[in-house]
């Protein structure tokens, strides 16, 4: 296969789209699990400050309870690192900020100290791949904190605070494992059926969706699969009924005479999945039973690629030179630092929330990040306007405050993953009382002041992603074709080899599917970037075409394969 692509003349400006930056999606088939474990990790240090009449207290609690976000999509050994490495984070990012407040009143240090510290969490978020909600729960509480100095000698109880909520946080994660400890595996793995069946009836159907379903069933199949190898590698009694279901679903989407039928019966399995109840038994007519021994002996090798990526080497990668992480933290510290400044030229006191208006625009290009700027904007402008109409219900006592800040949270869980600015419209309030906690301000002059930071943080945020273009996204697209093309030619001599082992075509199957994926955000990142010189689209479209024929083919493959075992069995 060949892997140079063209390289057409630098792109105008990308479109930046409206409509589509506000269209509301199906929500998130897990929002209701983030909703309930904020709530009930930041219910009970609330519970405990009012009775303690310390409700002053509440914005270094919710610091460690929102800890309780993360690390839903993960099997739950991954998730206790994870989470436990965040709510690490927020420890340190509260203290050294707290630390600096009490140090300096400087509004210009104070705003220095917040972009570097946005630019540092942003990166380190992205680097080892947190996932939603990313750094900007971080920002948020950091930001705040070094605009409400306190007394050097309270830091270690205010960081005490933090850190005992955010093992509490710890704890709400994990204990969904007490009823149910392959959870995570079992949702990955319906997602998987789900993406299968789309691309069984998006290929009956016709048309130009089949490419997009294809995309989107690799993806789901590439996620389980990850997900299954991290979370007990070589546990093959516990996973294989999944993985052999992830296989039915595999060799159903590559069947050219697969109708709505399978389909139908790939969703009815993805619902029971997502029950209590013993996990399904597909069908084993060409031997996938056996050869699923034989993928099992490979898993603990396989888990330790699958896991890459996601510790000390990734961050080091990330600072590396040439890294497409080093653009986004110097746009991020650079917008940051404008954004406060500017803020605070207009006359807002406190301009943390400038600070983390555009620390939360950053995307993985300029056009992401415009839609990102709208979505936060409308939102954040709505949300003030509901906590001005809520303000009389919060001032009813301290009960009352902290009840709708949990109600706010919830609410923002339960919106968020259909639209971000549906998210901002109540995580502005929650924000805002967080912030109150301590200190009553007047509802008007807060109000105008969250209004001149968000356009602030919008307005900087947008000039420096602008002025500060990512340049290598162009080149980076190149380089992951090639690796892509390469994959696929692995993959093809090793069907071609007589004595091909099982373990080996599917280890060198997913390598392939894990390039195909950089590929593709690759081509979505460098396609929406200003000032570059982008892969031409039509050769993108050839080397995924490519790959994911492969793909397909290596499933056949090896169906054919089982079936043969099984005829040679008998």
């Amino acid at each position: 296969m060949p892997s140079a692509l063209t390289t057409p003349r630098r792109a105008l400006l990308p479109p930046l789209p409206v409509r589509a930056s506000l269209r509301l999606a199906r929500p998130s088939d897990s929002w209701h699990k983030r909703a309930f474990s904020v709530v009930a990790a930041a219910g009970v240090p609330l519970a405990v400050l009012l009775a303690a009449g310390r409700l002053d207290l509440a914005v270094y609690t919710m610091a460690g309870s929102l800890c309780a976000l993360y690390g839903h999509d993960l099997p739950y050994a991954a998730r206790a690192r994870t989470v436990a490495w965040v709510v690490a984070g927020m420890t340190a990012g509260s203290a050294a900020a707290l630390a600096t407040a009490s140090a300096t009143g400087s509004v210009p240090v104070l705003i220095a100290v917040g972009a570097l510290l946005a630019a540092a969490q942003k990166t380190v978020c992205d680097a080892v791949r947190i996932g939603p909600p990313g750094a900007v729960i971080l920002t948020f509480i950091s930001s705040a904190c070094l605009f409400s100095p306190q007394p050097p000698g309270r830091l270690p109880e205010l960081a005490g605070l933090t850190a005992g909520a955010g093992a509490l946080a710890w704890l709400v994660t994990l204990a969904p494992a007490l009823v149910r400890r392959d959870g995570p595996e079992r949702r990955a793995t319906a997602r998987a059926l789900l993406g299968a069946a789309d691309l069984v009836a998006a290929r009956t159907r016709g048309g130009a969706d089949t490419a997009r379903a294809s995309r989107r069933a690799a993806g789901t199949d590439s996620a389980a699969w990850h997900t299954l190898l991290t979370a007990r590698p070589g546990d093959g009694g516990r996973h294989a009924p999944l993985l052999r279901l992830l296989l039915h679903g595999e060799a159903v989407a590559a069947d050219p005479s697969a109708g709505p039928a399978d389909a139908e019966r790939l969703r009815h399995w993805a619902r029971l999945l997502r029950r209590r109840g013993p996990v399904p038994v597909p069908p084993d007519p060409d031997g996938t039973a056996e050869r699923l021994l034989r993928v099992e002996a490979e898993l603990a090798g396989a888990a330790g690629a699958a896991g890459e990526g996601r510790g000390a080497g990734a961050l080091r990668a990330a600072l590396a030179p040439g890294s497409l992480l080093l653009p986004v933290a110097l746009r991020t510290a650079l917008g940051c630092a404008m954004a406060g400044g500017a803020a605070a030229a207009l006359g807002v006191g406190r301009p943390y929330w400038a600070i983390v208006t555009a620390a939360a625009l950053y995307q993985a290009n300029v056009t992401l990040t415009w839609s990102r700027a709208l979505q936060r904007t409308l939102g954040n402008l709505l949300g003030v306007l509901v906590f001005a109409a809520t303000v009389p219900l919060e001032h009813q006592g301290p009960v009352a405050l902290a009840c709708c800040c949990l109600a706010f949270a919830f609410v923002t869980e339960a919106v968020i993953t259909r639209n971000y600015w549906a998210g901002s419209l109540f995580v502005t309030p929650m924000a805002l009382l967080i912030c109150e906690f301590g200190t009553r301000q007047e509802a008007g002059g807060l109000v105008a002041d969250r209004v001149l930071d968000t356009l602030a943080g919008a307005a900087f945020g947008l000039l420096a992603a602008a002025v500060v273009t990512n340049r290598r996204a162009g080149a980076r697209v190149g380089r992951l074709a090639g690796r892509a093309d390469a994959a696929g030619a692995a993959v093809e001599r090793l069907m071609a080899a007589p004595d091909t082992a099982p373990a080996a075509l599917e280890a060198a199957r997913r390598d392939l599917a894990a390039a195909l994926a950089a590929l593709r955000a690759a081509a979505d990142t460098a396609g929406g970037e200003w000032g570059h010189r982008p892969a031409a689209a039509a050769d993108v479209a050839r080397a995924e075409a490519a790959g994911h024929r492969t793909l397909t083919a290596a499933v056949r493959h090896r169906v054919r394969q089982g079936r043969n075992g099984e005829h040679a069995a008998r």
